[in-house]
């Protein structure tokens, strides 16, 4: 939403195109309905002419000019409502939204009012309006999870990068900083990404890389590896690799004399910190120390 279409929507100037957009908005419901409560709230009678009168005769001698307010009534108005509005909303949106959060080496499952079914991964999160969902079935995601979504409305998951929309399915999403990857395991997957619409079938996965397309592998099996307790990689900058294995072992991961850029292909375990330490420094040609929560990965001509 624009930022001014919440001041034009109250002053009745948006365009068809505008106003579509703006009642299509997850925050639409909450402006509709404390506009509604706003509109019966009464002013008190106020005498503007009476009162400025009243300011000129007891201070004529040190009143500096009186500057007419007219032409700023209609913005002090909506100026007005819109305080009212924000302030309305922050406490009426702020009880609306339910949000789940897993932390490193954390999962978690959540069960949405439709039956839903959303399983996060670590260092995911998710926020949804269980108010509003029969009106609106929308979940906004950072990190990554797998979606098993109950047949009905067009069911949506917002993230930085992109809109996947389905009306029941089970798909995986992973929504990380420079990395975007939705995968269809049943029924059909649309995904919108830079306004440009990608139709993704069963079998089929959609891959973007520091906001470049690439092509992506086909998934193996119904579930993805994560939900195996595996995480699993194909052509894939092994900075992406390392930054998971973070995730899963709530550890910190350095390295040195290594070009991060390289593609992985590969997997690990995620409940085997040593046995997945050597499944990546393996195939990357690479050695490790571990001192406590800290994994270092050095090229292996490097000095200690």
């Amino acid at each position: 939403m624009q930022e001014n279409h919440l001041a034009k929507w109250l002053s009745g100037e948006l365009s068809d195109e505008e106003l579509r957009e703006f009642e299509n908005s997850e925050a639409f419901p909450s402006y509709q309905k404390l506009k509604e409560i706003s509109s019966k709230l009464m002013a008190p009678d106020f005498d503007t002419e009476k009162a400025l009168k009243r300011l000129k005769d007891e201070h004529i001698a040190n009143a500096p000019k009186v500057i007419s307010l007219n032409p700023f009534k209609k913005f002090l108005r909506v100026a007005a409502v819109i305080a009212v509005l924000l302030t309305g909303t922050y406490f009426y949106v702020s009880t609306l939204n339910d949000k789940v959060a897993t932390e490193f080496a954390e999962r978690s499952e959540v069960v949405l009012p439709d039956d839903s079914e959303i399983f996060l991964n670590a260092d995911s999160q998710i926020a949804y309006s269980k108010k509003n969902w029969d009106h609106k079935r929308n979940v906004d995601l950072k990190g990554e999870a797998f979606f098993k979504v109950a047949k009905g409305k067009k069911f949506t998951v917002s993230t930085d990068h992109g809109t996947v929309a389905v009306l029941g399915t089970q798909f995986n999403v992973e929504n990380r900083k420079g990395f975007f990857e939705v995968t269809c395991y049943e029924g059909l997957v649309s995904v919108t990404h830079n306004n440009e619409e990608i139709k993704l079938p069963a079998g089929n996965s959609f891959l973007v890389i520091n906001g470049k397309i690439v092509s992506a592998r086909k998934p193996n099996g119904t579930l993805p590896s994560w939900m195996n307790n595996e995480s699993s990689f194909e052509s894939i900058p092994l900075k992406y690799v390392l930054s998971e294995l973070e995730r899963q072992f709530n550890i910190k991961v350095s390295t040195k004399n290594i070009d991060t850029n390289l593609l992985f292909t590969g997997s690990f375990n995620n409940t085997d910190l040593n046995m997945s330490l050597k499944s990546i420094s393996t195939p990357s040609k690479t050695r490790f120390t571990i001192d406590g929560d800290n994994v270092l990965f050095y090229a292996g001509n490097t000095q200690q």
